[in-house]
């Protein structure tokens, strides 16, 4: 089984100042289901090298046991250091594909036209993907062979708009993921603040908040042995 996750290779929060990237929760944890269960990983990212960690992600509040077991992990961290650029990735060579999320995704691979392919020749394959938290808006421009948005119409899940007031970034983020999700026609649902929720529809599979990342994952993998 091979597995490509997609991160991204943005670091700036807006106008903040302050700095962003991808969620440590949300490669770690899908990260070792994918490993556990014997997958190939390959990481990718627009600019290729090393992505930009939130740092916010890295704080001990935030810590998992697997956040520590990736931290310590010598191999996990090298080939985190040397992410693949998007541009040269072919779906051919994966059986399915996982982004995680973090802040970044929205600026850069929400737009970005590799990403757009990259999704929509999965899915044109008939493969299944997955994304969680901020992720499903990555899905905003992709289209289904009709032209119409492919989330058009099908259950998804992502990080909510109490979840971004939460974390006050309301006014700061380019669009909200819920809102947005809706506004392409999905049927978005939804459990408390920061609850695991992870949302299967055929080969869509959606998590709601970091803390439903490895939940989003073993649905993949269930999916895949399916």
């Amino acid at each position: 089984m091979k597995v490509l996750m997609v991160l991204t290779s943005h670091d700036t929060l807006g106008n903040t100042g302050k700095k962003t990237g991808f969620w440590l929760e949300e490669l770690a944890a899908p990260y070792y289901v994918f490993k556990d269960a014997g997958a190939e990983i390959t990481l990718a990212s627009p600019k290729g090298g090393q992505p930009p960690l939130d740092p916010k992600s890295d704080e001990p509040m935030f810590e998992t046991d697997l956040t520590r077991r990736f931290k310590a992990d010598r191999e996990a961290k090298a080939q985190l250091a040397e992410t693949v650029r998007l541009d040269s990735v072919n779906q051919g060579d994966f059986d399915t594909v996982f982004y995680p999320g973090g802040h970044g995704p929205m600026w850069d691979l929400a737009e970005d036209g590799n990403s757009i392919r990259l999704l929509e020749a999965f899915i044109a394959a008939g493969k299944t993907i997955a994304l969680v938290c901020h992720a499903p808006g990555v899905l905003r421009h992709v289209k289904k062979p009709d032209g119409s948005p492919f989330v058009n119409g099908r259950r998804v899940t992502g990080f909510t708009n109490s979840e971004e007031a939460a974390v006050g970034l309301t006014e700061v983020v380019p669009f909200l993921v819920e809102d947005e999700l809706l506004d392409l026609g999905a049927v978005f649902s939804k459990v408390k603040d920061w609850g695991v929720h992870a949302v299967v529809d055929g080969r869509l599979i959606t998590g709601q908040n970091p803390a439903s990342s490895g939940e989003t994952a073993k649905a993949l993998l269930a999916a895949l042995k399916s």
